[in-house]
């Protein structure tokens, strides 16, 4: 099922798509972590009457992936990871980073190098802690379209002094922005995706593709992401993983986001989902 967040004459709701109507599931957003969604109908409403919102709330973590594409890697000036010798890079972001279709993301002054990374997001459905890889996908609730958004520099009035540690947490820190993690526009639950590692990914900025690859070029699948992480820290109901981008974003050209943008991330199967870009 394609599962949705909304609000409808000045109510929130959340259910599943039918068609061109949703199947109304229950009041206020869909919250994994407070239970899966029901299935009983409680009406119908016509998707072009309602706002779409992020179709996961609350999420207890937002997990990001680093460098988990040969190419992305490449474009960044960097050698070849090795797998055999290497293990996933993750990073969290914060809640505040959560955004939905259509919702825009603000350009802050302390940056002038926003930036885009079209991913596949991955929403855990039952409680993982130290599984397998032949186990982890078990655990996937669904799959949605997402956009780690990055700030590649920062001007904080404060001059850097180039160590390793303060490239590293500018890195970090780029993470971090409000709305820069936007997902949606619904999403799928994972018997509607047999292979996670089979999905096209692209991403458009005002209508040119910047992005276009597919799953299958990660170095880290997402049952082996899934499976690490647990070893990491317990994964929860709603917990939200972003699988890591490819090739691509704008650092590689210097060519960065301006308020007026806007950006078209697309998983194939799991939607477009469209945020534009607003001075801050």
């Amino acid at each position: 099922m394609k599962y949705v967040s909304f609000d409808h004459d000045g109510e929130q709701h959340h259910g599943h798509l039918d068609g061109t109507e949703i199947v109304v599931l229950g009041r206020g957003y869909l919250d994994l972590a407070a239970g899966a969604p029901g299935d009983r109908p409680l009406g119908r409403v016509p998707v072009a009457d309602v706002r779409l919102r992020a179709p996961l709330t609350r999420p207890g973590k937002i997990i990001g992936v680093a460098a988990n594409y040969q190419e992305h890697v490449r474009e960044g000036g960097a050698e070849d990871r090795v797998k055999a010798f290497s293990t996933p890079r993750l990073f969290l972001k914060p809640d505040t980073t959560l955004a939905g279709p259509g919702d825009p993301v603000p350009l802050p002054g302390i940056t002038a190098s926003l930036d885009w990374e079209a991913e596949l997001g991955v929403v855990i459905g039952t409680e993982a802690r130290d599984v397998s890889e032949s186990e982890a996908l078990a655990h996937v609730f669904g799959y949605v379209t997402s956009n780690d958004i990055s700030a590649r520099s920062f001007d904080f009035g404060v001059e850097r002094d180039g160590q390793q540690w303060t490239v590293f947490f500018d890195w970090l820190a780029g993470k971090w922005l409000d709305a820069s993690a936007p997902i949606g526009p619904w999403l799928v639950s994972s018997d509607e995706v047999p292979d996670p590692q089979d999905l096209d990914l692209t991403l458009e900025v005002n209508g040119v593709i910047r992005q276009h690859s597919s799953t299958a070029a990660m170095i880290f699948s997402v049952a082996e992401l899934v499976s690490f992480a647990s070893r990491l820290m317990t994964l929860r109901p709603g917990d939200l993983l972003l699988t890591g981008t490819p090739a691509g974003v704008g650092a590689a050209t210097g060519e960065f986001l301006a308020a007026g943008d806007v950006m078209v991330a697309e998983v194939a199967g799991l939607g477009p989902l469209r945020t534009p870009v607003i001075a801050g």
